[in-house]
């Protein structure tokens, strides 16, 4: 089997936003006169997107939100991110050139599987300066089911053969690259290896669930993993 993409989870592994996350959705639904506990969104949120995030925490209150309020929360979470990190004077973007620079050179497709609106994720990369490494973005608003389903993962493989018919992709054929478990769990699920980085959560707990895991992406070692891919296949 061979390694043909490489899909990266956005929060927590392209940039360190999820204490801005945490903050916006507090102060979100403080608006709605709730509070909520920082445990609270770590249990309901990390790994999950805006939708399923605002779903889980209402529902811990007891409020089980239409669609039409829902979009409402989703787009004034969207605006209020965009703002707070256009007041930023530099975006905490995690170290990420050197590596998608390699997995390009590499020949590998290089994807987008988030649980953010696919709007902001895809603004983040254009300011970023790394918009050009990605050939598809799945974001939280186009996906029917949240991670850990793998529902945005398969649509990620789907897309990317219409991409580029001639790649065959398939399931097995993808390395996925995450930092929480919800996320690790979807990979898993759609059949694909996975990296943990451990950004989110601590190293020692990440290796319970991943393929590899590593403290930052200087430490994927690609060699290695194309080995492995070719030696032993998927999962």
């Amino acid at each position: 089997m061979t390694l043909k993409a490489v899909l990266f989870d956005f929060n927590g592994v392209i940039i360190n936003d999820e204490a801005i996350h945490a903050e916006l959705i507090s102060e979100i639904l403080l608006g709605e006169n709730l509070r909520i506990l920082p445990r609270n969104y770590r249990e309901s949120c990390l790994g999950q997107s805006d939708r399923a995030c605002l779903t889980n925490l209402l529902a811990l209150q007891g409020r089980v939100a239409d669609d039409k309020t829902l979009k409402r929360l989703i787009d004034l979470k969207t605006s209020l991110y965009r703002q707070r990190l256009e007041s930023l004077e530099t975006l905490p973007i995690y170290p990420v050139a050197d590596c998608l620079q390699q997995l390009q050179q590499a020949g590998l497709k290089i994807g987008l599987v988030t649980g953010a609106v696919r709007s902001e994720a895809a603004w983040v990369l254009d300011r970023a300066g790394l918009a050009s490494y990605f050939s598809i973005i799945v974001g939280g608003d186009e996906i029917k089911r949240s991670k850990p389903d793998p529902y945005g993962y398969l649509l990620a493989v789907e897309r990317l053969n219409r991409a580029f018919p001639a790649l065959a992709l398939e399931p097995a054929n993808c390395l996925a690259i995450e930092d929480t478990f919800a996320g690790l769990q979807a990979a898993k699920s759609a059949g694909m290896q996975a990296v943990g980085i451990a950004n989110t959560y601590p190293f020692h707990m990440l290796q319970r669930c991943s393929n590899w895991t590593i403290d930052s992406l200087a430490d994927l070692e690609l060699d290695r993993i194309q080995d492995v891919f070719a030696r032993s296949g998927a999962i």
